[in-house]
């Protein structure tokens, strides 16, 4: 019977610190001791005693004329909570609105060596039928997003790549080493690539890099749609859609690994 009543007190006390670290806000970034026994409906000394055992354990720390504020613990805590949030989590938000934005569907990309992987994949109002889903794999020399990863990958394992050879997918993927080089030279400037046909043969492709915290690319954002419902006159706006949201999704990706 004291063990369980001792369980919940130790329970009812976790909670009581909760409640305090859940009160500070954007308006109110110091605490008084009577502010918080207030909205704890408790006396004073009670809630002095809750903010000491958060000062103690590095929580919360006093600052002086009088209150209390949120202390080294927590943003030590909020750094490894940024840490540990993934590459598809910063992407997916962005995705949703450029799928909704252009109406069509958005693809997440890694480079793995010679070879490309879909890490996500956003639908738009019409899908369409295409077998690039989430873990399918193709060569990188296909398509536009594998032209991104390809266009800032190392030059050696560039080098590496068009020596093992360029496989072919359809009659446009670029399986030319000199015109792939020239290819992948034109994309770093641009900052985007466009591809039809090299893939599938009726879909289109736009992609931008995505990059981490060091400048460095890491993946790719593209769009993916059937060719004949993106004239050349829609491709620039699209374009710049997909650069937007590389851009918006490198931006959270750097915030939530720093």
């Amino acid at each position: 019977m004291t063990g369980a009543s001792g369980y919940r007190e130790r329970n009812s006390t976790a909670d009581r610190a909760l409640d305090i670290l859940a009160l500070f806000d954007d308006r109110r970034l110091v605490l008084g001791g009577q502010e918080v026994a207030d909205a704890l409906g408790v006396a004073r000394s009670t809630a002095y005693r809750y903010l000491q055992s958060l000062v103690s354990s590095g929580f919360v720390e006093e600052q002086q004329p009088a209150g209390y504020r949120l202390g080294p613990r927590v943003f030590e805590l909020a750094r490894l909570a940024r840490k540990g949030v993934g590459l598809s989590e910063a992407a997916r938000p962005v995705m949703r609105d450029l799928a909704d934005a252009v109406g069509e569907a958005v693809l997440l990309t890694r480079r793995t060596g010679t070879s490309v992987v879909c890490l996500e994949r956003e639908e738009a109002a019409h899908p369409i039928r295409l077998s690039y889903e989430r873990g399918h794999v193709v060569p990188v020399n296909a398509g536009s997003a594998g032209l991104v990863l390809l266009a800032w990958a190392p030059g050696k394992e560039v080098d590496r790549i068009v020596e093992a050879g360029l496989p072919r997918l359809t009659g446009a993927t670029l399986t030319d080493v000199t015109t792939l080089r020239a290819r992948l030279a034109a994309i770093r400037e641009e900052g985007v690539a466009v591809s039809r046909g090299e893939l599938d043969p009726d879909v289109m492709g736009v992609a931008a890099p995505i990059r981490d915290g060091g400048g460095n690319v890491v993946a790719a954002v593209s769009i993916a749609a059937l060719s004949h419902r993106v004239p050349d006159s829609r491709v620039p706006g699209i374009a710049r859609a997909v650069v937007s949201a590389a851009g918006e999704i490198t931006s959270r990706l750097t915030l939530m690994t720093s």
